[in-house]
């Protein structure tokens, strides 16, 4: 096989994008009723295009008791009228088009809302069709049929109404019933739609927890893992066998007959990364949480943070590159809507060196890295985490089950909350800060999540007046990503680790054909001196005015982080 990071038989469009992910609930309102909606969205469409991005991924906004703020999917083929309706979609979808931005729909398809009118069907009639839509489980003397946690923490089993001993199951919230994959009419009912939505211009889509859809059903309890008596039910329907036969058939009557992009969220092992991600695997790229999730342990215990380093950071990031590109391709992001902000989680213990300059370091190693990179909304400004005063003003639902867990469990409520509150997907949810008006200009009304309150300094439009922005070094990065001389050695070059001698450096080449740039990054505090072989060249990008060489030593500052044009000519 040729190898996929350098083949022009391997260019595709989807490589080559820069995708901005909205959280509409978040990002614009239009109503002034105080949450996002896609006509806001479409009113920032310029925002967007001015920073670089010619992809959006929307998250869901159909229709949706909003248990999980639309991953909770009551109608797939109806726009929520809390986002507008399917014509303000597809006006945005001509509008984007117009400005050369494509756009990527969330499908949401290892569960749906408990008010879909499948389980309510199934519900009403214990024999109706619909039933083996979803898992229904005759308990244990009254108890669940197993001890599984949920993602969202409790049993995944939740009592059926007005039956006896009867329950069905959901691995995330008890509002979220998850489908029974293994029945065939389901499945087509599934393939109608994603072909249905395909129909509309649309891009492709992101894939929500799709790893999930085969389970491996449990008879009875097991040795709890935690002190709920309960079990992580990770290790039963994540990744199980036989699940690419599910998702070859998912691709082979949906995604393979178009020209799209496909995002899955997969946490996937390197030795079956081939058949998720290459060239004739099962997506087009797939998420790595491993980085993301960094500061938690492997449980997806929020109050028990782990003890990382930087050094483990820079090895998770490079130790990912070099696996995905053996084989096909990836997804990069330093954030999305289930995590914090990357800057509050990556100096949680460095408070005091949060700053325009680290936040462009993380931008620097990020947007260097080969993959297609996924820029969250307020990334491009540095938006930070949001501390709320108490449980009660959090909206995540994820938020609440991990705080009630960590009182469970008998920690300190105030240490339970700090680390929850950090952790919080409502982090990630606070509205745009788009200026220093009231609201951030996000709306005109009370918003239905507070804006951070630092949104007078960090907005868009301050960060629109000032050049040395961070919105103006992710425009750069993006731009030189691009750009004629630099997409090749960008997109497609190899990923190569320098450097990993030295504590806290984190740095790689990309490197096509006679083409080699330098992402070079000093995370942390102190300066670092290096032999200038094999760092000469124009420098590309700075998150400093300028950089110190003397001799044939160059000094990096502090979080500096630099971005090298490498001359030919030059070797270490």
């Amino acid at each position: 096989m040729s190898d996929p990071s350098s083949g022009v038989e391997e260019n595709q469009w989807w490589k080559e994008a820069i995708v901005y992910q909205v959280y509409p609930r978040s990002f614009q309102d239009s109503t002034g009723n105080g949450a996002g909606d896609l006509n806001g969205i479409t009113n920032r469409l310029d925002h967007i295009k001015e920073l670089g991005a010619n992809v959006i991924w929307i998250c869901p906004f159909y229709k949706s008791p909003l248990s999980d703020y639309g991953y909770d999917i009551s109608d797939y083929y109806t726009v929520s009228e809390a986002f507008g309706t399917n014509e303000d979609l597809y006006n945005l979808i001509a509008q984007a088009k117009a400005r050369g931005i494509k756009i990527l729909l969330d499908l949401v398809i290892n569960h749906s809302s408990d008010e879909h009118a499948w389980f309510q069907e199934a519900l009403k009639d214990p024999r109706s069709k619909y039933r083996d839509y979803y898992y229904f489980k005759q308990g244990i003397n009254g108890q669940p049929p197993n001890n599984w946690r949920s993602f969202f923490g409790g049993p995944a089993w939740e009592a059926v109404p007005n039956e006896d001993n009867m329950f069905y199951l959901h691995a995330f919230g008890k509002k979220m019933p998850d489908l029974n994959w293994e029945n065939k009419e389901l499945m087509e009912e599934i393939y109608t739609m994603i072909n249905w939505w395909l129909a509309k211009d649309i891009a492709g889509f992101r894939i929500d927890a799709i790893m999930n859809i085969k389970k491996t059903m449990l008879e009875g309890n097991v040795e709890p893992d935690g002190d709920d008596g309960l079990v992580a039910i990770n290790k039963y329907i994540v990744n199980q066998p036989g699940i690419k036969d599910l998702l070859r058939d998912l691709k082979d009557n949906t995604f393979a007959k178009h020209d799209i992009m496909t995002i899955a969220e997969a946490a996937v092992p390197d030795d079956e990364l081939q058949d998720f991600v290459g060239p004739n695997g099962l997506f087009n790229m797939c998420f790595d949480f491993r980085a993301a999730d960094i500061d938690i342990p492997a449980s997806g215990e929020w109050h028990l943070p782990t003890d990382w380093t930087v050094n483990q950071l820079r090895d998770i990031f490079l130790n990912v590159q070099t696996s995905v590109q053996k084989v096909g391709w990836g997804a990069t992001y330093l954030e999305n809507h289930d995590q914090n902000r990357s800057i509050s989680k990556y100096f949680r213990r460095n408070q005091g060196d949060v700053s325009d300059v680290t936040k462009k370091l993380l931008g620097t190693i990020f947007l260097g890295f080969r993959g297609t990179p996924v820029i969250y909304q307020g990334e491009e400004i540095g938006m930070e985490n949001i501390k709320l005063s108490s449980i009660d003003e959090y909206e995540d639902i994820n938020t609440h089950s991990q705080y009630k867990a960590g009182i469970a469990a008998g920690i300190d409520p105030k240490k339970v909350f700090d680390m929850v509150s950090y952790r919080s997907r409502d982090n990630s949810r606070t509205p745009m800060q788009w200026d220093a008006s009231q609201n951030a200009g996000f709306t005109t009304t009370k918003p239905w999540l507070p804006v951070n309150p630092n949104y007078t300094t960090i907005n868009v439009a301050e960060a629109i007046k000032n050049m040395k922005s961070v919105y103006y070094h992710y425009q750069t990065l993006v731009g030189l990503r691009t750009s004629q001389k630099y997409k090749k050695v960008l997109v497609y070059g190899k990923t190569v680790p320098k450097y990993n001698h030295l504590d806290n450096i984190v740095a790689y080449e990309r490197v096509f054909g006679n083409q080699r740039i330098m992402v070079l990054a000093n995370f942390q505090n102190k300066t670092v001196e290096l032999d200038s072989s094999g760092l000469e060249g124009e420098i590309l990008s700075n998150n400093y005015d300028d950089v110190s060489r003397a001799g044939n030593k160059i000094s990096i500052s502090p979080y500096q982080a630099l971005v090298i044009d490498i001359p030919h000519s030059t070797g270490q």
